[in-house]
């Protein structure tokens, strides 16, 4: 992708005006019909028969959310990206988003360019379309937001709320890779030599797993996306459902790469089960539906693992490889 404006396009915020930024940038984003071009001031979109409307929304601040020096193209790709997931926890199909964009000033159009442009690669993998929103400036950090709107079969959708005494507790993919990229951007250089390509990518670039969601649609019984750190999100369809959940630390899935760190340096499995910014699905189903959960992730091209059991109670207890309860300084991220 190049990088440098072309002579014809001005390089400074002080040469674009809002709509003419909308309309260069955004707009080629609104390919649903309902979008409008951006031309209104609201969209609309049809909710077909027989289904629920879902809807999400997150923010992303700069300095908070990713570091001041990150690629425009990963923060566009994870803004979206992040609030997809949410919509994958409720088996909900993506129908379009809308964008509240706060420029801080002295923003660039390459920036700008390269921002929509990761928007737009993560919407076209995943089937969905900006419908609208709004872009002001700000002399504060450089704020963007998202609404995501989604749709279930009615009566399908998945909650945190219904996890039972019995359940099998299961993962998608793997965990902690974003957490040991963030560790290293922090300065923090690990032991063991590993190729960080993987975990840069996962932390930039997260993928939603919509397709497993709405696959565990009448399977799975309770469901949650990992943003805030494993420990914590199951703590969270544990406080809904009312029930405690036993997790297994040996049974955590990791990545390669984590694999090397933690054998060289233990207690990284610690701060793993505790970090945020995985995005991949935690859910629980009944034990006697095992092999169907295994099924639909083979049908989906998406890896779980079976980590844990729900039972009575309230909260997480981790379990390590040798039976010993493990309690954690804090169970995951919180802004407060």
């Amino acid at each position: 992708m190049n990088d440098r404006p072309s002579p014809s396009e001005p390089s400074t915020s002080a040469e674009l005006g809002e709509f003419d930024l909308i309309h260069r940038y955004f707009a080629p984003l609104a390919t649903a019909p309902g979008a409008l071009g951006l031309l209104d001031d609201c969209a609309m979109f049809d909710l077909p028969d027989g289904h629920s409307g879902v809807v999400t929304t997150d923010a992303m601040v700069a300095g908070v959310h990713f570091f001041l020096d990150d690629a425009a193209y990963g923060i566009g790709w994870k803004l979206l990206a992040v609030n997809l997931s949410d919509l994958a926890a409720m088996g909900a199909v993506p129908i379009g988003y809308t964008l509240d964009l706060a420029l801080q000033t002295g923003w660039t159009q390459q920036w700008v360019r390269e921002f929509a442009a990761g928007l737009g690669g993560c919407q076209t993998k995943y089937g969905t379309s900006l419908l609208g929103g709004d872009t002001v400036s700000t002399s504060g950090p450089m704020t963007a937001a998202i609404t995501a709107f989604g749709a279930v079969p009615k009566g399908t959708a998945l909650h945190r709320g219904g996890a039972r005494v019995g359940d099998s507790v299961w993962v998608s993919g793997t965990i902690g890779d974003a957490a040991m990229a963030v560790r290293m951007r922090k300065g923090w250089t690990p032991k063991s030599a590993v190729d960080t390509t993987f975990l840069d990518q996962r932390l930039d670039l997260p993928e939603p797993r919509l397709a497993l969601g709405q696959a565990l649609r009448g399977l799975a019984s309770a469901a949650a996306d990992v943003s805030d750190g494993l420990a914590a999100d199951l703590g969270h369809i544990c406080a809904a459902s009312h029930v405690a959940a036993e997790l297994l630390l040996g049974a955590v899935p990791l990545a390669i790469s984590v694999q090397t760190m933690v054998r060289a340096e233990p207690d990284l499995a610690r701060e793993i089960v505790a970090g945020g910014d995985d995005y991949e699905l935690v859910f629980t189903a009944p034990a006697a539906a095992d092999s169907a959960v295994r099924e639909v992730a083979r049908l989906t091209g998406t890896a779980v693992t079976r980590i844990g059991r729900i039972a009575a109670g309230e909260g997480v207890r981790i379990v390590d490889p040798h039976g010993r309860e493990i309690v954690l300084d804090r169970l995951g991220f919180a802004h407060f």
